[in-house]
């Protein structure tokens, strides 16, 4: 009989071993890797653990009969046990459990075919204002589509929520089951995975979703947002089957759940989108039977008349397509109209498109009818924000006078306008104020029919081609006058002088920023020298009254020389005084200055197709009216110039596109045209939109994102000071200058006789 190994000291321990039917242990080495196989600590001889270890593997493995023991069978067998156990507690920990039960479920099935109730009970936060009639229109549609099929086209006033309606109808329609496979589009593929990206986040964090809908929520929530967990996510030992990535999301697959194995897939509109399908686990595949075309277009593609016709035929082909042959599609596009004619306003036009059943939302359904307090209102918008910056005095008016304002409006949204408004009215003018025409496209959704695409604007490379040979600084001997603008900005002043003849024949003689940067090329945002080190330690105004002053200096203190010889200086130097932190500081500069003879502040207006031109504004005493210009003493006691900012634009570059030699055209200084690259992008920086509206017809001009447009509205100043020192086209009929009749001597002598 064996002695029991716990009752031996560790020194016979070997000796027993060795004595045993267990047969020899030769080294230390295997005696401690099958004791660390068994779990048994590591140590030394002397260890308590290795005597746990003899006595189990004595009592354990020397079994009655049995002479010897395996023991690399002994190691294989407990790795194998490991093993069982390892696997089964990871299988443990991939199953979640049981679902939690539905909190609410009168709550669930009362929204379960009810989309405003839905998304007003389960997103209080999205929807914190109450909804208008517009709004209960779109949800009806959308929900028509989800329940019973069609194609719908509805538009709304940007800024309505229609992109967070749509939203939470898709949420809507794959939690209650109503659709299997639910097809988002975007404009592009990162607008579509935006909207991808905001239903999951609802999926994952509403707290109200995930108390009534456990089944889908909180399989989600399990993932703890570890995506790479949803392949092996386990429900009652089956996969879940979640799929979770920036392009597509398949709910948890849960036996008796209404959103089961639901899809939900994005793509952009002009990417690939044909071929849509998915294979179910079980063998079958599905196809998209839902689609949310989430406005179609980009501001860029809406005014390019070939991508227009190129996105229309894909939604009436490749998206209507998506359900397979023999199969409809149902499918919603909320949208906002840009221009008269784009995908929008195509799927808008039952005419065009009955199958659609186009309906168009506006922002205001009967505007004011007095007319004359909001002309006033208009005027204190534009005053206002010359002294402050913002429509404070234009606000106080409107509240003064509210009643008798409001009188005749009809609003769709009241409960739309911003914190410093107060009312949805004020709102909806303070947009056609601040942009007519966008305000008729993407509120009203009724785009001027006359507008126009422009499609004969100079490039770049054009304009800096148009060079006149003469010296930088050196001013043509036909020049009558020379004038310059300054644009003022927080960091830097950029300039420019041009000579004219008196035939509007102009030569920029010269431009540059200030303080100089020395390199070809820079934007505002990257200038290395900046307005900030003339006045170290002083505040913004400071730096912009000391840089004017420097600045002045050098283009209005110096002469310049014409080809002939004869000196010349500047007749009339703009200062821009429209950006409204700069505004008193310009105002004080043209006060103080040496130069103040010579200087005049400047406001360029904004003047739409909408509105009254400039030279039919009632004339005030003392005012003097030109072309599209007026200057006139405002409340700091100052004459300052007010002009058109759209028709001077195209005056300029009309001027530029007029040939070489012949009378109005303008040019650039030097020969080459590299030296011109970033003036010519700073004066294509805009685009334009010829649009008709009150018997008007106008060039509407909208800053490109992302470009600088300085030196453009310098070069503009420039040709309307020009105009005020009285240059003129021969063709210009300027205001206020009537021909007068040929009087003969007899007549004359006849009138002094009466006289």
């Amino acid at each position: 009989m064996v002695a029991d190994p716990r009752s031996l000291k560790p020194s016979a321990l070997v000796r027993l071993l060795n004595s045993t039917p267990l047969g020899p242990v030769l080294d230390t080495r295997t005696l401690y890797r099958h004791r660390m196989s068994a779990g048994f600590k590591i140590g030394g001889e002397k260890d308590v653990h290795l005597v746990r270890y003899v006595a189990w593997l004595i009592g354990q493995r020397a079994a009655p009969g049995r002479e010897t023991v395996d023991l690399e069978d002994a190691y294989l067998r407990k790795r194998e046990r490991a093993a069982r156990r390892s696997r089964m507690e990871a299988l443990a920990a991939r199953d979640i459990g049981e679902l939690p039960a539905v909190e609410d479920p009168d709550r669930k099935a009362s929204c379960s075919r009810d989309l405003e109730r839905f998304a007003l009970t389960y997103f209080p936060l999205v929807f914190h204002l109450p909804f208008c009639d517009d709004h209960r229109k779109a949800t009806a549609t959308i929900q028509q589509a989800a329940l019973q099929g069609g194609q719908f086209a509805f538009a709304m006033p940007r800024g309505s929520g229609k992109t967070a309606l749509c939203v939470v109808a898709c949420v809507w329609v794959v939690v209650y089951g109503l659709r299997r496979f639910l097809q988002l589009i975007g404009a592009a593929d990162d607008y579509a995975k935006s909207l991808l990206l905001s239903v999951g986040s609802h999926l994952r964090t509403n707290d109200l979703l995930a108390a009534d809908f456990p089944e889908v929520c909180f399989p989600i929530r399990k993932l703890e947002g570890i995506t790479g967990r949803a392949a092996g996510q386990l429900y009652h030992g089956k996969p879940t089957g979640i799929v979770w990535s920036d392009h597509e999301i398949v709910l948890p697959t849960i036996e008796g759940s209404e959103a089961s194995a639901a899809i939900i897939r994005t793509a952009g509109l002009t990417g690939s989108i044909r071929g849509q399908q998915f294979a179910r686990p079980d063998g079958s595949v599905v196809r998209p039977d839902f689609a949310i075309i989430d406005d179609p277009q980009t501001d860029q593609s809406a005014r390019s008349l070939s991508q227009c016709v190129t996105r229309e035929r894909i939604i009436s082909g490749a998206v209507l397509g998506l359900a397979g042959p023999g199969r409809k599609i149902a499918a919603i596009m909320p949208c906002t109209v840009i221009r008269s004619g784009d995908v929008a306003d195509s799927f808008l036009d039952r005419k065009k498109h009955p199958d659609w059943n186009g309906q168009r939302a506006k922002m205001v359904y009967s505007f004011p009818t007095n007319e004359k307090l909001w002309d006033r209102y208009a005027d204190l918008w534009a005053q206002s924000f010359e002294v402050h910056g913002d429509h404070r005095m234009a606000t106080e008016f409107y509240a003064a006078h509210r009643e008798a304002m409001d009188e005749g409006a009809v609003v769709a949204w009241p409960q739309r306008h911003n914190a410093d408004e107060i009312s949805a009215i004020q709102h909806a003018m303070n947009l056609r104020l601040r942009d007519e025409h966008a305000f008729w496209c993407e509120s009203q959704n009724e785009p001027p029919e006359d507008e126009e695409v422009d499609t004969g604007i100079l490039s770049a490379e054009q304009i800096a081609e148009k060079t006149n040979g003469f010296k930088r600084g050196v001013v043509p001997v036909e020049v009558a006058t020379l004038t310059a603008m300054i644009d003022v900005q927080q960091d830097l002043l950029f300039w420019s002088i041009a000579a004219w003849s008196p035939q509007f024949t102009g030569y920029v003689v010269d431009y540059g920023a200030f303080p100089e940067q020395k390199t070809d090329h820079f934007t505002l945002r990257n200038a290395k020298r900046k307005l900030g080190s003339l006045a170290p330690g002083a505040g913004m105004e400071a730096a912009i009254f000391a840089g004017l002053e420097q600045l002045t200096e050098l283009i209005l203190g110096r002469e310049w020389v014409r080809d002939d010889g004869t000196p010349m200086r500047v007749s009339l130097c703009f200062i821009d005084a429209s950006w409204g932190n700069s505004t008193d500081t310009v105002y004080q500069f043209c006060r103080q200055s040496p130069f103040a003879a010579t200087l005049i502040p400047s406001h360029g207006h904004y003047v739409s197709a909408a509105r009254k031109s400039i030279m039919e504004w009632a004339k005030k005493p003392g005012e003097k009216v030109g072309l599209h210009w007026r200057i006139s003493k405002g409340r700091r006691a100052l004459r300052h110039v007010v002009y058109d900012a759209n028709f001077w634009k195209t005056f300029v570059h009309s001027r530029f596109a007029v040939h070489m030699g012949d009378t109005g055209c303008l040019s650039l200084f030097g020969r080459k045209a590299a030296r011109h690259q970033l003036l010519a992008e700073h004066l294509t920086a805009e685009s334009r939109v010829t649009v008709s509206a009150a018997a008007r017809t106008v060039d509407e001009w909208k800053l490109l994102p992302g470009r600088d447009n300085h030196w453009l509205d310098t070069v503009v100043g420039s040709a309307v000071a020009a105009s005020v020192m009285g240059a003129a086209l021969p063709s210009m009929k300027l205001p206020g200058r009537r021909k007068r009749p040929k009087v003969s001597l007899a007549e004359l002598q006849a009138r002094r006789r009466i006289g």
